[in-house]
């Protein structure tokens, strides 16, 4: 690196500097990039993204879309279909903005009654959505187009297209009625206060400003004094969802405002993140093909004839992030009580790390937090959206910054991400070039990261360090494991397909499900298996475990575990879900034994069917299921008692594989899992005899607490 001369730089190094351009700075691409062919810059023309052989976001209308996975997710836990069903619109920009204009044309059911620029007020009290889908068609694609240019014919009565500049506006009757306005003349800041909160399905902010903050905020503390006159509350918005494709348009604190009082947003990160995006893959592309045309096997001309063939699966790529994002904050959502502790745990940590300023991020102070604790069961929220979307922000951070100090990344199996984040046509033609990109290790650990933060949230390392002492990189391999032992990808696949199609919640609590076993998976191998063994050998011989045992549970399982599959199975089935998902579902806790007892094979030498029946077959006769759900009842309120819970858990399930292994290496030369049972009961008939009187004492006991369930263990592990 040779910094300019005569330039004081406070920052360290960094070579990876990357110019991203918006509409009206667009053409300044090529000259960026032209700069640095002159230099003999390393990064070439992927210095600044866009341009005349870069991907032309607007034309993508890639920003927009991501915002709009945004908005699908919102309406469809509502339990609306945004291509499907009309919904009311308000939004901040014109037909010929990217975000905007893209924005109003990604479902032909929008009906927008409202929306403004820096010229012009739109009023569209009862708009017909395929027309005014059509108008507003028509207007993007008329260069340089504004609100002006809307045809006043296909304007319902009472509306029409009002100049910012007018003294007054007389407002109409259909307008009072869709806006909530009470006034029979407004100006056109009052009127535009009218605008942001009115009473609509959807706000989508396309535009340029900050129009909403928090009660306790001034309009000096936002910074955005052009829109001072303008600026309203977060608690006085009404609409039910909120869109952030523009950037700053909420400050964070009027984000969790209007969270607070019930509405449905983000942050502008999480929404308009595919721009950003789509560059950060433009440039890497750029830099891979550089190699190969240095290479001498592309031309030019042949390598800016690949990136535009590319265009369509690249904006897939960019997309599937913008749906995971909202995804994980959902699953988050969902268990937002129950995540609360850990979630302000984590905040501490990162703290205590020097890694977050809290006052800076707005995040809750102790006092909030407390007060929150305090609301009634009916009333009580763990942190908002907007908060827990800054809480993953810096998950990825912080497990980025640790991956790339850590070795996973040099394990093969791990280094796979490095094609996969290359689109179909590279991965087939250039996987070799790809390990010479200048950042492959960067590529790898982005990839892993926001593929296992996205899946089981901002807190998961950091409890599995607190349970376990494991190092981040020990935490991934030992998620990337269980990932992929269970084959979850396929699982959370089918999940996803069922959207629309059954109730998001329903959705939510198989995500959860799903989660619980990463969660017990992860904490297996962390406490279990610890060893340094390349991740594929490990996943040879685990996975065969599942695939062995998946399709005999309903034969190995107690009348007790199997009526808990078949009515689990049953709920799933009767809210929509396909039987086979069903199914999948509801086997995931049974599954989750697959480990005991291949781990156990290995140590006995013994066949995986014979170690699976004699497992089972010890749950049922020791009612070990009984004491787990006991277990599951105990109290969580703090993180010690949460602890507490799950070490009696994890001495519960030590307990089974050690009587699993006793049984199995009682008679070694017995193949038959029945002889094999009989003759270790008749030789524990004593301690049996006193586990079962403990057990029925404990089941007569009107509430059970931990020193009660220590001492069943105890008696449990007298049978070893």
């Amino acid at each position: 690196v040779i910094p300019p001369k005569d330039v004081v730089r406070h920052d360290p190094d960094d070579p990876y500097l990357v110019v991203a351009a918006d509409k009206g700075t667009a053409a300044f691409s090529d000259v960026a990039n032209g700069v640095s062919a002159e230099y003999g810059f390393w990064l070439g023309d992927a210095f600044a993204s866009g341009g005349s052989v870069g991907y032309d976001h607007k034309k993508m209308a890639i920003t927009a879309r991501g915002a709009w996975e945004s908005v699908q997710r919102h309406f469809r836990e509502m339990g609306i279909d945004t291509q499907t069903t009309d919904f009311t619109v308000t939004g901040i920009g014109d037909m010929s903005g990217d975000v905007f204009g893209n924005g109003m044309l990604l479902s032909r059911h929008i009906r927008l009654v409202a929306a403004f620029d820096h010229r012009h007020i739109f009023l569209d009290p009862h708009p017909d959505a395929a027309t005014s889908f059509a108008e507003r068609e028509r207007l993007f694609n008329l260069p340089r187009s504004s609100w002006a240019d809307y045809e006043t014919a296909k304007i319902s009565a009472g509306g029409g297209v009002f100049a910012r500049t007018a003294k007054s506006i007389a407002i109409s009757a259909q307008m009072k009625t869709t806006l909530a306005i009470a006034e029979d003349v407004l100006t056109p800041v009052e009127l535009l206060r009218a605008i942001l909160k009115a009473p609509v399905d959807l706000f989508y902010n396309g535009g340029i400003g900050t129009y909403v903050k928090a009660a306790s905020e001034t309009n000096t503390d936002v910074g955005d004094r052009a829109n001072d006159a303008i600026r309203i509350n977060g608690r006085d918005l009404k609409c039910r969802v909120v869109a952030e494709g523009g950037n700053l348009g909420f400050t964070q604190l009027g984000r969790i405002e209007y969270a607070l009082a019930g509405g449905r947003i983000n942050t502008d990160a999480i929404d308009n993140s595919a721009g950003v995006d789509c560059s950060d893959h433009e440039v890497n592309i750029k830099i891979l093909l550089g190699i190969v045309v240095a290479d001498g096997e592309l031309t030019e001309k042949q390598r800016n004839k690949l990136l535009a063939g590319m265009t369509g699966e690249v904006t897939g790529l960019v997309l599937r992030d913008n749906y995971y994002q909202p995804q994980s904050l959902s699953v988050t959502l969902y268990n937002a009580e129950r995540l609360f502790d850990a979630q302000v745990r984590f905040i501490r940590h990162l703290e205590k790390l020097g890694r977050l300023n809290r006052a800076v991020e707005y995040l809750p102070t102790d006092e909030a937090i407390a007060e929150r604790r305090s609301l009634s069961h009916a009333r009580r929220a763990g942190l908002t959206r907007p908060e827990v979307a800054v809480l993953l922000a810096y998950s990825k951070i912080s497990l980025y910054d640790d991956l790339l100090l850590s070795d996973l990344l040099e394990d093969a199996y791990v280094a796979r991400a490095l094609v996969e984040y290359f689109p179909d046509a590279l991965r087939s033609r250039y996987p070799d070039v790809m390990q010479r990109h200048p950042l492959c290790r960067e590529i790898i650990a982005t990839v892993v990261v926001n593929g296992m933060l996205n899946r089981v949230g901002a807190t998961f390392v950091q409890r599995m360090q607190e349970d376990t002492g494991a190092q981040p990189g020990e935490i991934v391999r030992a998620y990337i494991l269980v990932r992929d032992i269970f084959a979850l990808e396929g699982l959370w696949s089918a999940i996803e397909a069922l959207d629309n199609k059954v109730a998001a919640q329903v959705q939510l609590q198989m995500f959860s499900d799903a989660g619980r076993l990463v969660i017990r998976g992860t904490l297996w191998f962390l406490r279990r298996r610890r060893e340094k063994l390349p991740i594929g050998q490990v996943l040879d011989i685990f996975a065969l475990g599942v695939v062995t045992l998946s399709g005999r549970l309903a034969s190995l399982l107690s009348a007790a575990d199997l009526q808990a599959l078949h009515d689990a199975e049953q709920r799933l089935s009767a809210a929509g879900v396909p039987v086979h998902l069903a199914a999948q579902v509801s086997s995931l806790d049974a599954l989750y034994a697959v480990l005991d007892i291949v781990e156990v094979a290995n140590e006995t030498g013994r066949k995986v069917e014979l170690v699976a029946i004699v497992y089972f077959a010890l749950i049922g006769r020791l009612d070990v299921r009984w004491l787990y759900g006991q277990i599951g009842l105990l109290p969580t309120d703090t993180h010690w008692q949460a602890q507490a819970r799950t070490a009696l858990r994890d001495d519960l399930a030590s307990q089974q594989r050690a009587l699993a292994t006793g049984v199995l290496k009682f008679n070694p030369d017995e193949q038959d899992a029945a002889a094999l049972l009989g003759a270790w009961e008749a030789n524990s008939a004593a301690p049996l005899t006193r586990l079962q009187e403990v057990a029925a004492d404990l089941k007569s006991a009107p509430v059970l607490d931990l020193a009660m369930l220590s001492v069943a263990l105890r008696e449990l592990r007298t049978l070893g």
